[in-house]
Parts: structure tokens; C-alpha cells; sequence
């Protein structure tokens, strides 16, 4: 039988970013749809789009909210070679 191979989220219109919050804490590969990047924005709308994530996140956890640091593409990973 076949090995299924999965798609990254690239290929699925998705870009990935690692936040870091001001408390230190750091979430990796929070995905961001690839419309509302790019233009003269750049990854400003990726922020906006966390936040209000973070916000729902918050609000279902039943804690406040987390204040985000900093905010960098996560690095593209490479397939491994089939052997």
C-alpha cells in the first residue's frame, strides 16, 4: 500500500508564524490564510488576525489574553527524502 504523503500548509494557502509574548510563552505555527498577507501591510494583518485568535482562545479558557512580543514567519520545513 502506498505511503500518503500530507501537503504542507504552503500548498493549502496557509503561512505559518511562531509568536512570542511579552510573559515569555511562545506558540509555533499559528496559521494565517495567504490572502490577507502581502502589499504595502506586509505581515501586519497576520498580527490582527492572532490577536483576535488569541482573544477567543482566552475567552473559551476563561483567562485573559496575551500581550504578543514579537511575531516571525515560521521557517519552511523541508520533506524528507523517500527511501
Amino acid at each position: 500500500m502506498a505511503k500518503r504523503i500530507k501537503s504542507r500548509p504552503q500548498e493549502r494557502g496557509f503561512v505559518m508564524f511562531d509568536v512570542v509574548y511579552t510573559d515569555g510563552s511562545r506558540a509555533s505555527n499559528r496559521r494565517v490564510p495567504m490572502e490577507i498577507l502581502g502589499g504595502l501591510d506586509g505581515d501586519e494583518p497576520a498580527r490582527d488576525l492572532i490577536l483576535e485568535q488569541e482573544a477567543e482562545i482566552a475567552l473559551k479558557a476563561g483567562r485573559p489574553g496575551r500581550e504578543i512580543q514579537s511575531l516571525t514567519r515560521s521557517p519552511i520545513v523541508k520533506p524528507k527524502p523517500v527511501d
